[in-house]
């Protein structure tokens, strides 16, 4: 892990931000109207919500997003309500709307995802010459969530060959086609849960070695140098060249799971900006995810919480 005096730079590039809401009723059921409760409004997006988290840890980076319209004036507004340092590139489209809706009567969880705003061509690539004309050049990018219409498959592909060129290291979390093409040109980290996993391998993963081969399998390759698996109410593994650990998962109330993955990804980088050791790096992983779980909505992951439960995470050795 970093062990330099200076904390290292990190940036955090969501090309589909969103503003998401989280209301509550009693019963989801076709047709009818549904009556919720209060709406619960947060910026999101996968690395608008690893800036939130890192931010609120003390962490410093710059978050980097296209936005556009009255919903991204509005995302524009509580990302510098939040205190985070961000960069806003326009684009013609509204960035879009998400929500979530908990359902009291059985306890279940209701995401609607929207796709996103088209970016034009002129969009794009404007993000990426964003990044190439930076003079002063993150140590660490964090691409993080879906490409949005418009955007090519390649484009965290562009990104990596973009860090190894500038020496920067990437980390991706993300899914599909835009990952295997990112993972093509090797990347610092990626962090899959069980599902992107198997996707990526080809493979069923159903036990403790079907998960840590199929890890080590993409390292071995050279397509990350550490992957970081989150398996939910199994715990989390982390794998690299030279070592594998697990981490149990935490006995603990579910008030929500959204952005679990994103604080994750907020803790352990916070803790590699601080030169921490990777497998205590992990271990703020799994705090700060298992702390999401707390919150209801998108409230992600507080940082009291964060260190009450980062006494409770053990972290062992794995594998043969």
């Amino acid at each position: 892990m970093n062990t330099a005096k200076t904390p290292p730079r990190v940036l955090c590039l969501t090309m589909n931000p969103s503003v998401d809401l989280a209301t509550e009723t009693e019963r989801v059921v076709p047709t009818h109207k549904l009556r919720c409760g209060d709406t619960l409004h947060d910026a999101g997006g996968g690395g608008v919500n690893v800036a939130r988290v890192l931010t609120r840890l003390g962490g410093r980076c710059t978050a980097v997003c296209p936005t556009g319209g009255p919903s991204g004036h509005w995302l524009e507004h509580r990302m510098q309500e939040e205190g985070l340092d961000s960069v806003f590139l326009p684009i013609a489209d509204e960035t879009r709307v998400s929500f979530t809706v908990h359902e009291h009567s059985t306890g279940a969880e209701f995401r609607f995802v929207m796709p996103g705003p088209h970016l034009s061509e002129a969009e794009w690539t404007g993000c990426l010459a964003f990044l190439e004309a930076l003079t002063d050049f993150p140590d660490l990018i964090v691409a993080s969530g879906s490409l949005p219409p418009g955007v090519p498959t390649d484009f965290y592909a562009r990104v990596a060959r973009l860090c190894r060129q500038r020496g920067a290291k990437l980390v991706v979390d993300a899914s599909g086609p835009a990952l295997s093409a990112a993972l093509v040109e090797g990347v610092f980290l990626f962090k899959p849960n069980l599902k992107e996993l198997g996707e990526l391998t080809g493979e069923t993963l159903e036990t403790p070695a079907q998960w840590q081969a199929g890890a080590r399998r993409l390292v071995n390759e050279g397509k990350a140098e550490i992957v970081a698996l989150t398996l939910g109410h199994q715990g989390a593994l982390m794998v690299t060249r030279d070592a594998m650990w697990f981490a149990q998962p935490l006995d603990m109330p579910v008030a929500s799971a959204v952005g679990a993955g994103d604080s994750f990804v907020g803790g352990l980088v916070w803790a590699w900006q601080h030169g921490m050791a990777l497998d205590q790096a992990f271990a703020w992983g799994v705090a700060a995810g298992s702390a999401a779980l707390l919150n209801p909505g998108t409230s992600l992951a507080h940082p009291e919480d964060m260190h009450r439960l980062f006494a409770q995470v053990q972290v062992r050795p794995a594998g043969p």
